[in-house]
């Protein structure tokens, strides 16, 4: 597996990593064995990078990771999020937003002992919190960063300008927003902003929430559990519509003789260097086809196939 830094930051990854939250959350329940396995084959095959969240289960998924990387400290570079409120039953996304400094060091500390490690690599805010100031935010992780509880500091689908006034608090290693072929409202503005700072950028759904793969189509159903079940993108007329760009993805794929995921990773990957997707997967065929991405070399000509394409494709349905 190859390696990437995250910016500017030192902070150096695999070139893919492993979006870990499906493992306990969300659809289809999982069996907790076959899971801390299934991580245990992810390092052996070279992921050193795994996306986590309190909010994830809730706790649940921390733990997961938690236990199963164990036996890997210090091999590992492990992320996880703050940002909601802690209700009777754990933090939820539905009991609201909740940034302020007093949670972000509570739930540093909680999450330490949920991930059985001495500092979190990198402590992301989930989402931009409305009622405290990012500067407020940034102050936060950077005491959790002076005491040793943290290493890294990083944001998710903040805009150009918190992330120019978080980095001037405490330098933002990372940003984690949606990205993908189909998905590129964070390129006029976000990525230069990302670029001039030198802040890496994770994209989480980068395969459009299993849609690139091309195994969805029409008569695909969701459970009611599974997020895509009220997706505008995962309605059969949407399905129906966006399969030009499976065509395109598949056609790309024949000449490099890769599937068309392989094709929307590479694709990622060609962007930037300080890039580094985080597809979630929970089958082992799943995880060694993202990671064979990473040994795809999509040409200028290639790229510019795939702009020429893409501007002429409307994509259906909003991604939430």
């Amino acid at each position: 597996m190859q390696k990437r830094k995250l910016g500017n930051s030192g902070l150096e990854v695999s070139a893919i990593g492993l979006g870990c939250m499906r493992m306990s959350f969300g659809d289809k329940p999982t069996d907790k064995q076959a899971m801390i396995d299934f991580l245990h084959k992810a390092v052996e095959r070279g992921v050193t990078f795994f996306d986590t969240a309190e909010v994830y289960g809730p706790f649940t998924n921390e733990e997961l990771v938690g236990e199963a990387l164990e036996p890997f400290k210090g091999q590992v570079v492990i992320a996880t999020k703050f940002g909601w409120k802690h209700g009777e039953k754990g933090p939820h996304p539905t009991q609201g937003q909740d940034s302020r400094p007093e949670q972000i060091k509570r739930v540093a500390d909680a999450s330490l002992k949920r991930l059985r490690v001495e500092s979190i690599d990198l402590f992301y805010q989930h989402r931009p919190d409305p009622n405290v100031s990012v500067e407020d935010v940034a102050g936060a992780v950077k005491d959790l960063i002076q005491a040793g509880k943290v290493k890294h500091f990083g944001l998710s689908e903040s805009n150009a300008e918190q992330i120019r006034r978080a980095h001037a608090v405490q330098p933002v290693t990372a940003l984690q927003s949606e990205y993908s072929i189909w998905w590129r409202a964070i390129e006029p503005e976000i990525l230069p902003t990302l670029e001039e700072l030198g802040i890496g950028l994770v994209p989480y759904s980068p395969l459009g929430r299993g849609y690139l793969t091309g195994k969805v189509d029409e008569s695909t159903t969701f459970d009611r559990t599974d997020i895509r079940s009220r997706n505008p993108r995962f309605t059969p007329e949407a399905i129906k519509a966006n399969r030009v760009v499976i065509d395109l993805l598949e056609e790309i794929g024949k000449q490099k003789g890769a599937a068309p995921a392989q094709i929307a990773l590479a694709w990622l990957l060609a962007q930037k260097p300080w890039i580094v997707p985080i597809p979630g997967s929970r089958k082992l065929e799943r995880l060694d086809e993202n990671n064979g991405a990473v040994d795809i070399e999509l040409t200028s000509n290639d790229l510019s196939e795939i702009e020429n394409a893409m501007s002429q494709i409307k994509v259906v349905g909003d991604r939430y």
